[in-house]
């Protein structure tokens, strides 16, 4: 076969480095969370709580569950299945809700329940979020216990510097230190496997675990106690969601790549090292990680395992800012200051509120719980009960998108509820043991996004109830107009029929009328990125005295009002000029009443979110030299 032409073959090789570079780069910033679980996960399966054995069938059985629930879970759940269900190229539990309520009839129950789903699921994700950071850093400074015990009583305050820096640092981005994650990981992946190698060698006798009767012979030796050991196996499969999460920035091939050719053997390797350590030396399995690591490794290990604990960390902190931006574009989150830390990357975003909250959070954690250990009891369920419900809108998106595939991938699902409902099961045991924590976390942001998304509705009834329909309005200005004034008004309105309370309070106080009227509202899609056809509508409803404009974005966009403004319109004259363009906008008073709708509390809790957000102009980039902000009390 004649060789490719020069041109041909160096476009080839680009392609190839592209795509190793993409490999690389998910392997630095998808595969932290589950890179980091060896640090911790046998570890946990042998505390007390479980009160197992570590002989020579308890330890290839355990081997054999963390086997199969590695392939089960993460290789045929999320990475050959799940990750098909891309809403336009994104993942994540808030683009799989979107994608499911896109099949359905728009204020239907069930798209009311989706709804529910994926609001609760977000919750569940944050509480990862906060507990993630703590149980990996600590897991990783905790070597220092097999190193020099004497430094046992310093592991917690360096726990706390490494995570004060960590979080003081996300202000400035991560578009420098991400290039070395990559190559970070890389590196503890090959050690993984490396020290796995290492041991396997010595005690061969841990490969039987690959098959599955040892797994099937551990519940048939422990009985229906033998489910309560899913609270530690769900500890090797955290971070399987953040593979679907993070689709949208590298794409599904290389992270398919990454994971079956690499991250797994790596995985698989170390597990299996682990419990050759404890098969030789039982008293190992108070560490099995480090104890697994010879002695001239150790330090290089525990540092390498702490910077390895920070990515995972770093990236967890930023799939929250992700999923939090994406709640706000949804409406079922206060908008918050969001600052771009990166000129070329659109989604490398920072945002404040997010980061300190999370802070004092996982600060919290680590002073109330004080170990690793102490701390997986609380870990698990938050990732079990999100695992739980993608396996739900997945059965949902199959029955509405893939009907030819439908029918195995139903039986699956069936097989992934049982496995789910097992893991949750096994971690509601430990509610008292600290799994009480990201419990509650995620039944309060529940019901603080719920009040959110309710009270929104609610304070737009009142607005509309109150209003004046613009098809009896306009006529009647035009009668007796006002005095005009020369320039472009623009009123925020979040509704397209009535007259915008910004209009009526400028008529009002104001007494005057611009020369063009713009009636503008944002809408937000239920997919990625808006399309650019779409981006912008402009109607005429009053001749060239009032046109009704939809700006229209996705829910993975951050808004900018005045650049999709500025310019022409294909479908009309009319054209912004920044220096003679004044946007309006009304900034209500909520206050809580008697009116039926929810509870007083709750009405008070939305006026407090609503008073603490941030006002909708900063959120649409609308310049504070061209805006007028005019005050109303709205009771709800």
């Amino acid at each position: 076969m004649s060789e490719l032409p020069p041109v041909m073959r160096e476009a080839d090789q680009g392609r190839r480095a592209a795509g190793l570079a993409l490999v690389v780069g998910a392997i630095g910033v998808v595969f932290g969370d589950i890179g980091t679980s060896p640090l911790y996960t046998l570890k946990e399966a042998f505390t007390p709580h479980y009160g197992l054995g570590n002989d020579h069938d308890t330890v290839l059985g355990l081997l054999s569950l963390v086997f199969w629930a590695l392939n089960i879970v993460v290789t045929l759940k999320y990475v050959t299945i799940i990750m098909r269900a891309d809403n336009d190229g994104e993942g994540g539990i808030m683009a799989l809700m979107a994608l499911a309520q896109r099949t359905l009839r728009k204020g239907s129950r069930t798209a009311y329940i989706v709804g529910i789903l994926g609001i609760f699921g977000a919750s569940l994700f944050f509480g990862d979020g906060v507990i993630t950071p703590a149980i990996t850093v600590m897991g990783a400074v905790e070597g220092l216990e097999v190193a020099a015990p004497g430094l046992e009583h310093f592991i917690v305050p360096i726990t706390l510097v490494v995570l004060a820096i960590l979080f003081a640092a996300q202000r400035y981005g991560t578009a420098r230190v991400g290039k070395v994650f990559g190559p970070v990981m890389s590196l503890w992946f090959v050690s993984l496997a490396a020290i796995g190698v290492w041991n396997v060698i010595a005690m061969p006798e841990v490969l039987h675990a690959l098959n599955p009767w040892w797994a099937m012979r551990f519940f048939l030796e422990h009985g229906e106690h033998g489910i309560f050991i899913f609270g530690a196996v769900v500890l090797a499969v955290t971070g399987g969601e953040a593979l679907y999460a993070d689709m949208g920035h590298f794409g599904a091939p290389p992270i398919r790549r990454a994971w079956y050719f690499f991250v797994l053997p790596c995985l698989v390797l170390n597990y299996l090292g682990q419990g050759a350590v404890v098969l030789r030396n039982p008293a190992a399995a108070a560490n099995p990680f480090f104890e697994a690591v010879p002695d001239w490794a150790l330090y290089p290990m525990i540092l390498l395992a702490t910077m390895a604990a920070v990515i995972a960390s770093q990236s967890v902190i930023t799939g929250a800012f992700s999923v939090s931006r994406q709640a706000m574009q949804l409406g079922y989150i206060p908008r918050m200051r969001i600052k771009h830390t990166s000129h070329d990357t659109i989604g490398q975003i920072y945002i404040p509120g997010i980061n300190w909250g999370l802070a004092v959070l996982v600060f919290a954690l680590v002073l109330a719980f004080r170990s690793s250990t102490n701390l997986a009891a609380a870990y698990g369920i938050s990732v079990s009960g999100t695992m739980l419900i993608d396996t739900l809108l997945l059965a949902l998106v199959a029955r509405m998108l893939w009907p030819r595939a439908r029918y195995w991938i139903f039986a699956l699902c069936a097989a992934f509820f049982a496995l789910d409902v097992s893991f949750i099961i096994a971690n509601g045991a430990k509610l008292l043991q600290g799994a009480w924590f990201p419990v509650l976390l995620g039944i309060v942001l529940f019901m603080m996004m719920r009040t959110w998304r309710r009270g929104r509705a609610l304070l737009q009834e009142e607005i509309n109830k109150d209003g004046i329909q613009l098809s009896t309005f306009l006529p009647g200005l035009m009668l007796a107009p006002p005095v005009r004034v020369p320039g472009t008004a623009v009123f925020l309105t979040a509704g397209t029929g009535v007259v915008p309370p910004a209009l009526l309070h400028n008529l009002k106080h104001n007494k005057v009328l611009h020369e063009c009227n713009v009636l503008l509202t944002v809408e937000t899609l239920n997919v990625p990125y808006a399309p650019a056809g779409k981006r912008l509508q402009i109607d005429s409803i009053s001749g060239k005295d009032f046109y009704r404009a939809i700006v229209r974005y996705g829910f993975m966009e951050t808004p900018d009002v005045p650049v999709a403004l500025m310019g022409s319109c294909d479908q009309c004259d009319l054209i912004f000029n920044p220096m003679d363009t004044t946007f309006f906008v009304s900034r209500e008073n909520v206050v809580s009443g008697r009116r039926p709708g929810m509870p007083v509390w709750r009405d008070r809790l939305f006026a407090f979110m609503h008073r603490n957000a941030a006002p909708a102009t900063n959120f649409f980039r609308i310049p504070g030299n061209r805006l007028v902000e005019l005050g109303a009390q709205v009771e709800i």
